[in-house]
């Protein structure tokens, strides 16, 4: 059972974290952050599928292939993105300044970055906010760094959980970054787990990708996807559980927490959606195989005719069969059910004369689950996304302003 607390990043035992402001935000908001283990941790990550790639995340995509790192640089404001060599070259110094300060190698350095595609670091601004965030390197450093890494986002992310493992405490943490330019494989976000767990990097790297696989690529808020984003995971092993070699039960145990943890952010992400003022969970069941069940759900969550009309309460049902009837899913529309939170509105594709003000009651909470059965098979699948509302278009319309 996991026992879920205040926390994040810091709370599994050996990391440090720190969140300054280095002066890439014209806001003067803190917009570099360092995760660092106290010793050596096996790594994991998972990273967008943009064919246009970040330079921070091609050096990170280099990096992590030893399977171990020592910290994590972040910066803000800026995404280090479509520049040219030289923002190849300002990433490796970022890595090379940041390994000489905590006396690693270079390779063991992960580079993060997100923000405004194509203008250059500020170099001289960002060497100055790694050496004072490596100075301030602390146990109590999670939430600065939380707040170095947001960008449009309103709110932190952040959580933390405990399990028993092997005899052991082992603690699993966590933050993201992530409101817009958000779709599945993967989208404008950050994420970054610790744990104290002792485990093998082939299981880390597993257990990451099968939970990243159901949390952070089901959440959609735009239907956009970016250059920079990542989920990495650091497990130092400090807990001292004899350690997760096998796909035992104790494997499965940390898979959980880790799922666990994975979905927590990815559904606050949804929740901060640009101008977002509903979570909407959108399932699909009774599809006849796992490619429709996700074509289904991924097509409704990301049409902005659903999105809109449930920023504005209205139950128009037949936006959703819609999206459903051009995702590419084998389906027959003559038994399709659809369901607004415990109202059923259409059934075997075909309008039910439904209550509109209990309707209108349902669209008017924050969360909102829609279900659609198709009645084909057994395959189901679920997405995260938000509503439209016109907040959405004033941020993104003036984005680098």
């Amino acid at each position: 059972m996991n026992t879920i607390f205040e926390g994040g990043i810091t709370s599994p035992k050996g990391f440090l974290a720190a969140g300054e402001a280095c002066g890439i935000k014209k806001n003067g908001k803190k917009d570099i952050a360092i995760i660092s283990s106290i010793d050596t941790a096996v790594a994991a990550g998972v990273f967008t599928t943009n064919k246009v790639k970040g330079h921070s995340l091609q050096v990170t995509m280099e990096h992590i292939k030893s399977g171990y790192s020592r910290a994590l640089v972040i910066n803000s404001g800026n995404a280090n993105a479509c520049i040219g060599e030289q923002g190849y070259k300002d990433a490796v110094e970022m890595a090379g300044l940041t390994a000489n300060l905590l006396q690693c190698e270079p390779e063991e350095i992960l580079i993060g970055s997100t923000g405004v595609i194509g203008v250059p670091l500020n170099m001289p601004s960002v060497r100055s906010g790694i050496r004072l965030a490596v100075q301030r390197l602390s146990e109590n450093g999670g939430h600065d760094a939380e707040e170095a890494i947001m960008t449009t986002d309103l709110r932190p992310k952040e959580i933390a959980v405990e399990i028993e493992i092997q005899d052991a405490k082992v603690i699993i943490g966590g933050m993201a970054k992530g409101s817009g330019m958000i779709h599945p494989n993967m989208a404008t976000m950050i994420g970054v787990i610790t744990t104290d767990a002792n485990i093998s990097r082939g299981l880390l790297d597993k257990a990451l990708k099968e939970a990243v696989k159901k949390t952070f690529n089901r959440v959609s808020v735009d239907g956009d996807t970016s250059v920079c984003d990542m989920v990495v995971a650091f497990a130092n092993g400090e807990a001292n559980n004899s350690g997760i070699v096998k796909e035992s039960v104790d494997f499965e145990a940390f898979k959980k927490g880790v799922e666990y943890v994975c979905t927590f952010l990815a559904r606050e992400i949804a929740k901060d959606g640009e101008g977002a003022t509903k979570l909407v969970e959108i399932a699909v069941n009774g599809a006849s195989s796992e490619v429709d069940a996700y074509n289904a759900v991924c097509s409704v969550a990301k049409s902005p005719l659903v999105k809109t009309a449930i920023f504005g309460e209205d139950a128009n049902w037949g936006r959703i069969l819609t999206a459903v009837g051009y995702s590419g899913a084998d389906f027959d529309p003559n038994l399709v059910d659809i369901s607004i939170g415990s109202l059923m509105v259409c059934r075997n594709g075909c309008a039910l004369d439904f209550d509109e003000a209990a309707a209108k009651k349902i669209l008017k909470e924050k969360e909102i689950k829609i279900a659609i059965n198709l009645k084909k098979g057994q395959y189901s699948d679920r997405m995260w996304t938000c509503d439209f509302s016109y907040d959405y278009v004033k941020i993104n319309g003036s984005y680098r302003s």
